[in-house]
């Protein structure tokens, strides 16, 4: 046998025996033994490696150190790392879903850098104001609903007046909470912005004119509240650097309250009215005449809002629906765009029959995701993957033409709070035609999320190339070698031709 062909057949023989290429790590070598950083050491038969006529011994150290003696060891190591690098290119490709959770992560820190622009940040701003108010409205919306079945169904009249105060309390007062946060985001005294809201919801508004016009306790809502909390923001810090220290403690506050309060009471109040009223008639209008189109290009729009940040622009517009109306009827709408992402998440687990990794992931979020926690299955599975990033988006697009042809049809769908979406919005909904037809649609809505979903991202979600790369066994390369069994079992007899050095 030629030299060379030697060298290749130890190379050869010495590879399967300590784990396959994908456990190597390193190659290198000195005088007279072959040095492999290994990946995993109990892969190795030490046995079986010391039965090739080549191998003088093995060294467990720092690294696995293999004795082929002065000169052979110069020979067989290229041939080694060709071996290896043949084997790599060879194996295919084993993508887990751990892979796939770095690359949303990555992909969520990078969307998270460029959303830092001052527009956005504002806007975080807005959302900051409103978000801590969201366990509130849960609460009070779930007693909402809970005291509108017992009112249909005439059962225990004498405790729905209660309940109708713990569901309503809140949201009268909601004005209050808005000026107190907003106070506290923008860096004020968070309640002189809450004493500056205050005035909104005060009944004794009801007695004053303002632009010819009588104003009613409530007047301008949440919008009002923020806005007059902000100019109380910029009032006091314009009193903390001009009026003296020993006069700050009485005159700013007052002054704060005086100056903000006026431009609340003979402008904020009418001007954010005007807004409100605005937007619930917007809203209406929408979905009366845009329907099914504007139900479709809500609910395909919102997970790509969503990752530009923009999504927290709705939040002031949600509150003030549900101050005007008792419900916003967008949430159910955009709340599709999490079943699109269910749906297409369960193709992409029959889609990669041989990839377990992905599969247990999408296993484990499923759950969540249903319950409208959309993250894991955003991050983990369809964004880092492409394609059935754009085809969960098709799913909620259809979800929420499902709604919204109803919502022209006549047959308002609406939530009585934010955040909650999936199944966990189910107590929270409320419409105009009775709770089991509001019900059926939503459920409706979120099937047909479901199925369009799934059927775009089976047979349009993966190119032939991405299925190829990911519908991978994880079978590792060392699960394949024949050449020998366990340690402690008859080794391998050595490659034909092969002499002792």
């Amino acid at each position: 046998m030629a030299t060379e062909d030697k060298n290749r057949a130890t190379a050869a023989a010495i590879l399967p025996l300590v784990g396959g290429a994908a456990n190597v790590s390193s190659i290198a070598h000195c005088m007279t033994r072959l040095r492999l950083g290994l990946h995993d050491r109990s892969l190795v038969d030490d046995e079986a490696l010391k039965a090739i006529p080549a191998v003088m011994g093995v060294v467990d150290d720092d690294t696995y150190q293999i004795v082929l003696g002065p000169g052979t060891v110069a020979r067989v190591t290229p041939e080694f790392e060709r071996l290896v690098e043949e084997e790599r290119a060879a194996a295919p490709v084993v993508h887990t879903s751990e892979e796939l959770a770095a690359q949303g992560a990555a992909i969520k820190a990078q969307q998270k850098a460029k959303n830092a622009t001052p527009f956005k940040l504002f806007l975080r701003k807005i959302a900051n104001i409103f978000v801590p108010l969201i366990p509130a409205l849960i609460g009070c919306g779930i007693i909402a609903g809970l005291n509108g079945l017992l009112v249909n169904l005439e059962w225990l009249p004498a405790v729905t007046p209660a309940l109708a105060a713990m569901a309503s309390g809140f949201m009268a007062l909601i004005a209050v909470f808005v000026g107190y946060n907003t106070a506290k985001e923008f860096g004020g005294t968070p309640i002189l912005g809450g004493a500056v809201a205050a005035i909104i919801v005060f009944p004794g508004v009801a007695n004053i004119d303002a632009f010819g016009q009588q104003l009613s306790p409530g007047q301008g809502g949440v919008l009002g509240a923020l806005g007059a909390a902000v100019l109380a923001v910029y009032v006091e810090k314009w009193c903390r650097r001009w009026v003296p220290e020993a006069l700050d403690v009485l005159v700013t506050p007052t002054l704060t309250v005086l100056v903000s309060g006026l431009v609340t009471i003979f402008g904020l109040m009418y001007v954010a009215g005007e807004i409100s009223s605005a937007i619930g008639t917007f809203a209406d209008w929408l979905l009366s005449n845009g329907g099914a189109g504007a139900g479709f290009v809500l609910g395909g729009l919102f997970l790509p809002l969503v990752m530009l940040g923009l999504h927290q622009a709705l939040i002031p517009i949600h509150t003030t629906l549900i101050e005007q109306q008792g419900y916003t009827v967008l949430l159910p709408i955009l709340a599709m765009a999490g079943a699109g992402q269910v749906g297409a998440a369960a193709a992409v687990y029959f889609r990669l029959p041989r990839n377990e990794s992905i599969r247990r992931t999408i296993k484990s979020a499923l759950p969540a995701g249903l319950l409208g926690v959309g993250e894991p299955l955003i991050y983990g599975v369809s964004l880092p993957l492409g394609r059935p990033f754009i085809t969960a988006c098709v799913g909620g697009a259809f979800g929420g033409g499902f709604v919204g042809l109803f919502n022209q049809l006549g047959d308002t769908v609406g939530s009585t709070a934010i955040g909650p979406s999936g199944w966990a919005l189910f107590p929270l909904l409320d419409g105009n035609h009775g709770l089991g037809s509001t019900i059926a649609i939503y459920a409706g809505g979120l099937v047909a999320g479901y199925v369009a979903g799934f059927v775009a991202t089976y047979f349009f979600g993966f190119s032939k190339d991405l299925l190829t790369e990911f519908n991978v066994s994880q079978e590792p390369a060392h699960s394949k070698i024949a050449a020998t069994g366990p340690t402690g079992t008859t080794p391998a007899p050595a490659p034909e031709g092969i002499a002792v050095q």
